[in-house]
Order: C-alpha cells, then structure tokens, then sequence
C-alpha cells in the first residue's frame, strides 16, 4: 500500500491510496459527499485482489486539501481526476467507480476530458448531477431529513442530521457498528463549509451521459434512501452502453452491505472491457 499525492490545476493537493497489482488494471474509486478514501472497507481490499486500486480523498475530504471555495466548479472536480490519473501514468484502460457524490464527479471529468482514458465506468449509488430541476438528481427522503443540520458547525446538531442516515450506509442484517461508526466519523471530519458548498452547486451531465461511448455499470440498492433507485436507472437510460445491477432490499453503501457480491460485480463488469 502507498499513500500519494498530486497537485490539482488550482493548486488543490489530491492525496489517494494505491493497493493491488502495479500492472493491474487501474480502477479508481470516488467516494461520496463527506467520505474519505477509507469508506470502501474490506471492499477495497477484495478488489486489490484484481485490480491495481486509486481510493481517493476528494477535494475538502481526508487528507486532500480544502479550499475556501471552487466546490461549484466541475472544471476542478474534473481536473482533480485528471491529476490523480496522470499522476499515475495512466493513459488508457482505467475504470472509474463512483460511490453517491463519487457519480458528480467522474462525470465532470467525463465530460471534459472524455474517455480516452477510460475503459469503463461504474455508478453505485450514485447520480450523474445535482441542483434543483436537474433530471435523474433528486434527493431521498434521509438526506432531505438530514439537511441542513448536516452543515451546522455545532456538533450537536451536525450529529443529530447525520442520524438521519441511520444504518443508510452500511444496511441492515448482521452487525456493522464498527462500519457504521467509521462512515460517521469521516462524515464529521468533513469541515462544514464542504458538506454545504457540496450540495449547493448545480450541474446537469446528461449530455455527456448521451454520448459516452464506454460500457458503463449502475450498481444501485431498491431501498437506498439517500439516492433514489430512479436516478440509477436515469443514468442507465441514458447511456447508450449500459449493465444494470438493482439490488432487492439493498441501501446506499453496496460496498458494506455485501462486499463480495460488490466486488464480484464489479469485477465480471470490468473483465468484459478491452485490455488496459
């Protein structure tokens, strides 16, 4: 395992996490809004097994760097993407996997710097944009409840929005309490003023979502109610290459609920794609 990190367009320093393979296949994995690189769990650690794996902290999580301003700017939510890659070395062959938020972002920076190096692409949980009237960007009802005491600097009702969630995260079923109380914590780490300026931007991807020109996979839970399984099945509408994988009785953190199914999926999707 190596800790790494590159330096943004803006200046903005991107740290990520490298496991598995040095000749593996590159997959990227973007976290969601007030996450970190370490919300994959034991996920992680299956798909290092295959693949040669970039957990990053976007920008304002973890240990990147949080600018007082720019979360509004999908040029540097693409640019930060487009640095940890080239940092890489990586050309060609990637898969981009993003969690919830994790979906925004990959698809800022597909929408400006294309596919080239890109094999294919995974949305889990996730939607392709956000703002008010934007198609396939509605919110579920546990982040509705959630804000705006989730963007409260007082500790005590940033804690009761984040209650919201619930076991929204990590499912119902065995116990997850060590996952649930990590999830929470890279959750309040996050600095108040990213939580908010995160969900206060306002970008619509479905014209990139029209024209990918790459396989792409939606992994989504029926029940997730942080991101409706309608904005899943948005983003599978509109691309013209599209796998779906609807998951019966599942939330929102996939990767939690089932790691070995989450990997597995991810990993027959990626073994049908052109060699890196």
């Amino acid at each position: 395992m190596s800790i790494r990190e590159v330096v943004s367009a803006d200046g903005t320093a991107i740290v990520y996490r490298v496991t598995g393979p040095a000749d593996g296949r590159p997959l990227l994995l973007l976290h969601g809004w007030a996450g970190n690189l370490r919300c994959w769990g034991r996920a992680a650690d299956v798909l290092a097994r295959r693949f040669r794996v970039l957990a990053v902290d976007l920008r304002g999580h973890g240990y990147s760097d949080a600018p007082e301003g720019g979360y509004d700017d999908p040029a540097n939510w693409a640019a930060d993407v487009a640095a940890v890659l080239a940092g890489e070395g990586i050309e060609t062959g990637a898969v981009l996997l993003g969690w919830s938020y994790g979906g925004i972002v990959l698809s800022d920076y597909l929408a400006r710097y294309g596919t080239v190096a890109v094999a294919g692409v995974v949305y889990c949980g996730a939607q392709a944009g956000i703002g008010r009237g934007v198609p396939g960007s509605e919110p579920g009802p546990a982040m509705r409840t959630a804000i705006p005491d989730v963007f409260e600097e007082s500790a005590g009702k940033a804690i009761r929005g984040f209650g919201a969630f619930g076991s929204a995260n990590t499912g119902a079923g065995r116990d997850k309490g060590v996952d649930a109380q990590r999830l929470f914590g890279g959750s309040l780490a996050t600095p108040p003023r990213v939580r908010k300026a995160l969900m206060y931007r306002t970008v619509d991807n479905t014209a990139t979502l029209r024209t990918l020109d790459v396989p792409v996979l939606v992994l989504h839970g029926l029940e997730d109610p942080v991101v409706p399984p309608e904005n899943g099945r948005y983003t599978a509408a509109a691309v013209p290459d599209s796998r779906t994988s609807f998951w019966e009785g599942a939330q929102h953190g996939l990767f939690i609920e089932d790691p070995d199914r989450f990997a597995a999926e991810v990993t027959e999707f990626a073994d049908t794609l052109p060699s890196a």
